[in-house]
C-alpha cells in the first residue's frame, strides 16, 4: 500500500476503528486487534485489547496463533478479520460463526472462486495446531486447513441468512485493498445507508442541552441518510455530537463513540438525557 493500511481514513474513521468495530458487533465476546512489535495504532475504545505479534515475518499465521493463545479459555470461536476490509457488514461475521458446527475446526467463505481465509473463523482449540505449523515454517494458512476439518461457505450458504441478503447482496464484507488504486476505489464508495431519528422531543428549534445543537425543523421521524459513524449521523441531521447527547444504535448499545462505525442498514437514534423514552 505505500503506507500503514490500519491508520487510512474511510469516512471519518480508520480502518482499524471501522474494522474492530463492525466484528465487535457481530460476535458477543472480546475483540483482539494483533500488531507488529511495537506498531503504531489510534487511540482505541478500552474494550478492544492490543497485542503484539511474537516475531515479525511470520505472516498471518503468527498473528493467528497470538490471538487464539489470548482467547483459550475465554472463548471457544474466533472471527478472524484483516483490518483493510471497510464494507465489512456485522451480518457477514455473524453468519460465518453461525455455521461452525461439531466437528469442524474452520469456516471459510469462498466468494467469486476466492477463499477468504481472513474473513473466516476457526476454534480456539487450533492455537496448538497453528503454533506447530509455525515451528516448522509453514507460514501459509492454506497450511492450517490442510492440517484441520474446516468446511467452505460458498455464496449461496452465505447469502441463505436474510440480513446478509439484504444488506449485503454483494457480499462486499470480503473486498480488500491491496494498492492505493483499490484504497482510491473504496474512498469514491459512498458510505453505508442508514436511518436516523431524533427522540429529543419538544420544539427541534428551541434551546439544546449543553454541547448539542437541536435537529432542524422536520427531523423527529427517521430520515434516510449516507454516514460512516455515529458523528456523522449526527452531523446529518443537524445535532452536533457530544457528551450531553444519548446515542442508540438499533434499538440498544447506547454509544458515546464519535467514531462507532455504522454499517447498512442501521438505525440510529438521537436524544437528550432524560427527554425521552
Amino acid at each position: 500500500m505505500g503506507s500503514s493500511k490500519p491508520l487510512l481514513e474511510w469516512h471519518g474513521s480508520t480502518l482499524v476503528r471501522r474494522v474492530a468495530g463492525i466484528v465487535a458487533r457481530g460476535v458477543s465476546g472480546p475483540v483482539l486487534l494483533v500488531r507488529s512489535p511495537g506498531q503504531w495504532l489510534p487511540s482505541l475504545p478500552d474494550a478492544f485489547e492490543v497485542l503484539d505479534d511474537l516475531e515479525e515475518g511470520r505472516g498471518p499465521l503468527g498473528g493467528l496463533s497470538v490471538g487464539l493463545e489470548a482467547l483459550a479459555g475465554r472463548s471457544e470461536v474466533a472471527y478472524v478479520s484483516s483490518t483493510d476490509v471497510p464494507f465489512l457488514h456485522p451480518a457477514f461475521v455473524r453468519r460465518v460463526v453461525s455455521e461452525l458446527s461439531g466437528g469442524v475446526d474452520a469456516c471459510v467463505p469462498c466468494v467469486g472462486g476466492l477463499r477468504q481465509p481472513l474473513a473466516a473463523c476457526y476454534r480456539v482449540s487450533l492455537a496448538p495446531l497453528v503454533q506447530s505449523l509455525l515451528a516448522s515454517d509453514r507460514l501459509r494458512l492454506s497450511s492450517l486447513l490442510e492440517a484441520c476439518q474446516w468446511r467452505e461457505l460458498d455464496e449461496e450458504t452465505l447469502l441463505a441468512d436474510p440480513d446478509l441478503a439484504r444488506f449485503d447482496p454483494g457480499l462486499e464484507s470480503v473486498t480488500n485493498l491491496n494498492d492505493p488504486r483499490e484504497y482510491q476505489a473504496a474512498t469514491a464508495h459512498p458510505p453505508p445507508t442508514v436511518q436516523v431519528q431524533w427522540l429529543g422531543g419538544g420544539d427541534p428549534s428551541g434551546t439544546p442541552a449543553p454541547s448539542a445543537s437541536p435537529a432542524p425543523s422536520g427531523t423527529s421521524g427517521r430520515v434516510t441518510v449516507r454516514a460512516a459513524t455515529l458523528a456523522a449521523a449526527a452531523e446529518a441531521i443537524g445535532v452536533r455530537f457530544g457528551p450531553y447527547l444519548v446515542a442508540s444504535l438499533n434499538g440498544d448499545r447506547m454509544r458515546q463513540d464519535p467514531e462507532e462505525p455504522l454499517a447498512e442498514g442501521d438505525v440510529v437514534s438521537f436524544d437528550r438525557p432524560g427527554a425521552g423514552p
